[in-house]
């Protein structure tokens, strides 16, 4: 990526190159009035882009700096905030900007181009959170069989949470297959998984077609997603570095989102870099790299997806499965204990489970409304610009 332009200076690029747009007007001015009324906006319209340079930077800081674990339920509900946010201040910005029209028009069409492919990650995010509600009922199944409220564990007990868990291995095991970590050119699945159970999964996921790629989606909303040079940021009166800004964001934000939960052919491999001279690329950056350093852990390679709850549910799945299969009735007291214990562990995250996926939903379904309404806007913007 070319950082030529950024470099030389110890002033952040969004600062230094935005102080030269005070000494380019883009219409001819014809009094000493004009001349302070247009000194006046172009100054506050810097202090503007500038400000949103500023914020989105101390969310991302406080994204990375928070007490939630990364990947966690409550860290995506922070991320999604965060999103939402950011979107709604680029807004702002953009439709109460002084317009540049060919240049600055180019820039809002290629940026809502991305903003439109992020409406499909947004759908199979969807179909992901519908997965682990899928997988709840099942190991609600197994809560109630082995459960406090059961006095004794007998062996019916017994087997009918082994069938659940197995159940819902199965299901983790096949999203895992149908969305594997593909290779760095996004390539598509292997096709060899079982017919019967790939068909279940897509019966249970119906917002994309056989075909949809998370990962090609991904590389696609990155395509050509380059960093402004100082004379673009003049052409556009300075609105060529929040648009660079926001499509940064929106491409984090949705990676994140595959990588974290079950996506049809996900993967962590995505060309992003950013010039660490803009506020808020280090963050950001650091976030990037602490999740892919996740994805490169050995029991996390082949995930159904990075969020930490899921991990969390394999693991008990696994252990309950491996208690069960080694019971011998009678039970001793030592194996009903170690068989309680692994069900209250199941048990704590089924809870986080019912109490976040539903405002994760939610929040997903707000970025796409707020992506939709934004390009409603940017488009009626372009139209009226071309009267």
């Amino acid at each position: 990526m070319p950082t030529a332009d950024f470099q030389g200076s110890s002033v952040p690029f969004a600062f230094s190159a935005l102080s030269i747009l005070s000494f380019r007007y883009d219409h001819p001015v014809n009094s000493s009035v004009d001349t302070h009324q247009c000194n006046h906006d172009a100054c506050g319209e810097q202090r503007e882009l500038v400000a949103f340079q500023r914020q989105v930077a101390d969310l991302f800081h406080d994204l990375a700096a928070g007490d939630d674990e990364i990947l966690s339920v409550a860290w995506m509900r922070r991320l999604l905030d965060t999103f939402l946010v950011c979107q709604e201040e680029f807004r702002v910005v953009l439709f109460g900007h002084h317009r540049s029209p060919v240049t600055v028009d180019r820039l809002v069409s290629d940026f809502f181009d991305r903003a439109v492919k992020a409406l499909d990650v947004c759908n199979a995010v969807r179909d992901g959170v519908d997965q682990m509600r899928h997988w709840r009922k099942h190991l609600e199944i197994v809560l109630m069989a082995l459960g406090p409220q059961q006095q004794h564990l007998g062996e019916g007990q017994l087997r009918r949470a082994k069938k659940a868990l197995a159940e819902v291995a199965i299901l983790m095991f096949d999203e895992k297959d149908v969305s594997s970590v593909p290779s760095h050119n996004g390539g598509l699945p292997s096709s060899s998984s079982s017919g019967d159970r790939s068909s279940h999964f897509r019966s249970l996921s119906c917002s994309v077609s056989r075909s949809w790629s998370a990962a090609r989606l991904l590389q696609a909303i990155g395509s050509n997603l380059i960093a402004p040079r100082r004379n673009e940021v003049v052409a556009t009166a300075g609105l060529a570095v929040p648009m660079y800004t926001m499509s940064s964001v929106l491409l984090f934000v949705m990676w994140a989102l595959v990588a974290a939960i079950t996506c049809q052919d996900r993967g962590p491999q995505i060309n992003f870099s950013i010039p660490r001279s803009f506020l808020w690329a280090a963050p950001i950056m650091t976030l990037h790299e602490r999740i892919l350093e996740e994805s490169k852990k050995k029991d996390r390679k082949h995930s159904a997806g990075l969020l930490k709850e899921i991990e969390q549910i394999d693991k008990c799945v696994h252990h309950l499965r491996e208690l069960i299969d080694a019971v011998q009735f009678p039970m001793t007291e030592a194996e009903e204990v170690e068989v309680r214990q692994g069900v209250q562990e199941l048990a704590q995250v089924c809870e986080v489970l019912k109490e976040g996926l539903d405002p994760v939903e939610r929040q997903v379904r707000e970025v796409f409304l707020r992506i939709v309404r934004s390009r409603r806007e940017g488009l009626d913007g372009l139209l009226n610009g071309a009267e």
